[in-house]
């Protein structure tokens, strides 16, 4: 079946007869530099993160909600406007330099970004799902099969994600611990490094313990609503529902749990790499911080929806070190409690 998005360029039977019986040159034929599907496949990969059948899926997927009414005045079609807003995720270029290798101006690439992270937005709650896609046995078994640790649902952390310096009152709470501009956003994946929650909208001052008690899926696990655990770095609290590792393990068994459990929350920090090295603008977003959380939020999604349809991995690059602030909390009895009963039941 031809692809929907790739219009095919008709052969001239005649002229190539020509051509061939007076000895001429056979005929150029170019590319239709207007379809940003008419290149080979690791054209696309490298300058859209997703192949051809994904960015396929992509348009199908958002065309309700970008495609234009009428070609007048040139309009650009679904598969330009989705294959702009890819280039710059992938990219992370100046809006200048996206406009110049697609052949449109600084304003049309601004406004068709925007179009198209707001519109991936709206997909949040479909691909990004708690505890997952997954029946949540399946998840537990996946994590268990890491280091054996049991019953976990999800590895929590916070990763920052640079930007602009914004401007008004507000611009010094956005300062984090290591004096840069950031949006610190809160991940939840399972054992494939597909995210199952997030929370992408405090300022890089806030601290990760905030960040999860202001979160409604907190108050849901403190409700009960789950069975199973996250597990989660020593930034958040010692809880029943999320445990954390200890700070100085005296015993072999404590030793042993804490092994296991940084392998398996080892899943949140490759996610972090991951999206990273597949959406290069999540290195320096230069926008406001209100549409620095949407574009985050919709690498959110692609990232999703690349992990669910197998895509190419990139190479993982080395992280800078920007999430290894640890501010220690106090830990609660409850949660202290229920991380040696772990600990004397399962790795004694």
């Amino acid at each position: 079946m031809a692809c929907p998005f790739i219009d095919e360029e008709p052969v001239d039977v005649g002229a190539a007869i020509i051509h061939r019986a007076f000895n001429l040159p056979a005929p150029r034929h170019f590319r239709d530099r207007t379809n940003p599907l008419a290149f080979p496949e690791e054209y696309l990969w490298e300058r859209y993160r997703f192949s051809r059948p994904g960015i396929v899926y992509l348009c199908t997927l958002l065309e309700p909600h970008i495609v234009r009414p009428t070609r007048r005045s040139r309009a650009l079609t679904t598969v330009q406007s989705v294959c702009i807003g890819l280039r710059f995720f992938a990219s992370g270029s100046f809006l200048y330099s996206v406009g110049d290798a697609e052949a449109l101006s600084k304003a049309t690439v601004c406004r068709e970004i925007r179009r198209v992270y707001v519109t991936l937005k709206t997909y949040l709650n479909r691909f990004v799902t708690f505890p997952g896609h997954l029946e949540p046995q399946r998840i537990k078994e996946e994590f268990y099969s890491i280091a054996g640790f049991p019953n976990v649902l999800g590895a929590i952390d916070c990763t920052h994600i640079c930007i602009r310096a914004p401007s008004g009152p507000a611009e010094a709470d956005f300062v984090n611990q290591k004096s840069f501009h950031s949006i610190n956003v809160q991940m939840i994946c399972d054992g494939r490094c597909l995210i199952t929650n997030i929370e992408a909208k405090w300022p890089g001052s806030v601290h990760d313990e905030r960040i999860w008690r202001a979160s409604s899926l907190s108050h849901r696990f403190a409700q009960g609503d789950f069975n199973g655990i996250l597990l989660g770095d020593r930034g958040y609290p010692c809880l029943p529902f999320l445990l954390t590792p200890y700070m100085d393990p005296a015993t072999d068994p404590q030793r042993a749990f804490n092994r296991a459990h940084a392998r398996t929350r080892a899943r949140v920090e490759m996610l972090f790499g991951l999206m990273k090295s597949r959406f290069q603008c999540l290195k320096v977003l230069r926008v406001a911080p209100d549409r620095a959380c949407d574009i985050i939020v919709a690498c959110a999604v692609l990232h999703n929806i690349a992990t669910i349809r197998s895509e190419r991995v990139p190479h993982v690059l080395d992280e800078e070190g920007w999430d290894d602030i640890i501010a220690e909390p106090q830990e609660p009895v409850d949660g202290q409690r229920m991380r040696d009963l772990y600990t004397a039941t399962y790795f004694s």
